[in-house]
């Protein structure tokens, strides 16, 4: 048994996404009487994740700076595990907490495994069925379960899913996600944006679309579909405008400029910090997205989504009404698009749903959690 007053927790993360989720964590570890709080951050992105550390306010003890230009999984992964072991020895936390699926968590988890530190999973028991979507995050996600001491589980659903692999109840902490307690803290109904584009579009009187399409299984043909739907919806819906920050990928940023650019009323923006996207979130009527967190957030504000994607590890999403998956199919995109943003029934169903991600005090539950494992 250790002692409270001595507890070393490092929280390890490299992209934006996690460094969204566990930026609340972290300011509530740091808050905690008794715990030593080092935060350690692989870099798998660079300039995204320094937004959020910039926002938060949060600045590592360790950055290994991992990214370079056109990396491979295999190279991310060696990349990060090299360096995690160095500081893990240097530090000895007593435990290491990762989030969700990234390279960058599995990694962090297999590098405690090897240190024989233990493990808890924020944003623990996600499935989505398929091994290959969302890839490489389901598999990332699985296998850090299998290192992991301790899961912290968003919702009922993703209990049951860690119960089901032979996970023991006691290691289990329903606590709702965090990514609601980050969201809540930046949103404000008055917020002016730094782009002036952003600023003049009229949200009140037009319907407005946030689109975000970036994911590997998407590439190609899938991609060319959900644009060229998007592309048919305005042409359709005269009141419709579309803004789309479009991802750095430059396979992503060329479909989009081959099929939106100089579309009236498509907006094609640099991506945004995430202060601004989420009061963007805020602020427009619909969602179109292949994210995983958007699933989360954009319900907690009461914005249906879209789901461009055959599957997700998100279904308490789709059971409670706040998604529906659209697919990748260009009809199937653009006929659920279509129907929301016309049918006021369909529309006021999927707004007032509830959302069945939380309260915005999960990261409370986590701290708390660890303080009494140990």
């Amino acid at each position: 048994m250790i002692n409270n007053s001595n507890l070393k927790i490092m929280s390890i993360f490299g992209t934006r996404p996690e460094a969204i989720k566990m930026a609340p964590v972290v300011k509530k570890l740091e808050e905690a009487e008794g715990i030593e709080s080092i935060v350690c951050v692989t870099a798998q992105h660079r300039e995204m994740l320094d937004q959020v550390l910039n926002l938060f306010n949060i600045i590592p003890k360790h950055d290994l700076n991992i990214m370079k230009s056109g990396q491979s999984l295999s190279e991310i992964t060696c990349r990060a595990l090299m360096g995690l072991e160095k500081v893990i020895k240097e530090e000895k936390p007593h435990m290491i907490l990762v989030h969700g699926d990234t390279t960058t968590t599995f990694a962090g988890a297999l590098a405690a495994f090897y240190a024989q530190v233990k493990v808890g999973h924020v944003e623990a028991g996600l499935r989505s069925g398929n091994m290959y979507s969302p890839y490489p995050e389901e598999i990332n996600r699985s296998l850090t379960g299998r290192l992991a001491h301790l899961h912290f589980a968003p919702t009922e659903g993703n209990k049951e899913n860690l119960l089901r692999e032979g996970i023991n109840q006691k290691n289990i902490v329903l606590t709702g996600n965090t990514v609601i307690d980050a969201l809540l803290s930046v949103v404000d109904d008055k917020y002016k944006f730094d782009i002036d584009l952003l600023n003049k579009i009229d949200y009140e009187n037009k319907k407005v679309i946030l689109l975000t399409s970036h994911r590997r299984e998407n590439l190609g043909q899938p991609m060319k579909n959900i644009f060229t739907a998007v592309k048919e919806v305005v042409i359709k819906n005269k009141d419709v405008e579309v803004v789309f920050p479009v991802h750095l990928n430059p396979k992503v940023r060329k479909i989009a400029h081959d099929i939106l650019k100089d579309i009236e009323r498509v907006h094609l923006i640099e991506p945004l910090d995430y202060e601004p996207f989420a009061n963007l979130i805020n602020k427009c009527k619909i969602v179109l997205t292949d994210s995983g967190g958007i699933q989360e957030e954009a319900p907690a504000l009461g914005k249906p989504v879209l789901v461009l994607r055959t599957e997700t590890e998100r279904p308490e999403a789709v059971k409670a009404g706040t998604v529906k998956i659209a697919g990748v199919e260009k009809e199937d995109v653009f006929r659920l698009t279509d129907e929301l943003l016309n049918n006021k029934e369909e529309y006021n169903k999927m707004a007032n749903a509830v959302n069945p991600y939380g309260d915005g005090r999960a990261s409370e539950r986590i701290v708390k959690a660890i303080k009494e494992y140990f």
